[in-house]
């Protein structure tokens, strides 16, 4: 069920778009900043608000790869593996972050820190390997610029 603010939030949306479906991607963002992530059952209550199918807004929710339709952990971490990427050492970046963590793509930290997931680039191919964790973009990746870096998420 979504809570009173959840449903708040959503609703204040509804003033920014000309009908409230053009609102679905920002109440699927609402729903996973609240939760981590969109469960069936909170598309289930979202399409009641939103007037709109649960097929409909899955439809939406798996089209955008930052929507996340599992349980992730405190942190996501977004390991970008395009071309530049690759070149530029990616190989050895995942396979520290996979010793280093114990988890591969898709799984979750057991102290549900971390999850850790590819994405296909995140623009910053002259500072390659690159990541994300939240908002925070690292770039020139090393192992050991890794270590650095997963302190401050601790």
């Amino acid at each position: 069920m979504l809570t009173a603010l959840e449903r708040q939030e959503i609703e204040h949306e509804f003033k920014l778009y000309p009908y409230k479906q053009a609102a679905c991607i920002e109440a699927l963002k609402i729903i996973q900043k609240h939760r981590r992530w969109v469960s069936d059952e909170s598309l289930l209550d979202l399409s009641v608000l939103l007037e709109m199918s649960v097929e409909e807004i899955d439809g939406v929710a798996t089209f955008y790869n930052l929507i996340y339709r599992k349980p992730v952990g405190r942190h996501v971490i977004l390991l970008c593996d395009s071309v530049s990427c690759f070149i530029m050492g990616y190989e050895s970046v995942l396979e520290y972050l996979i010793s280093k963590l114990g988890i591969k793509y898709g799984e979750t930290t057991p102290d549900d820190k971390f999850t850790l997931l590819p994405v296909p680039c995140l623009g910053t191919c002259d500072h390659a390997p690159s990541m994300m964790i939240g908002r925070d973009l690292h770039r020139d990746l090393t192992p050991q610029k890794i270590d650095e870096i997963l302190t401050k998420y601790e």
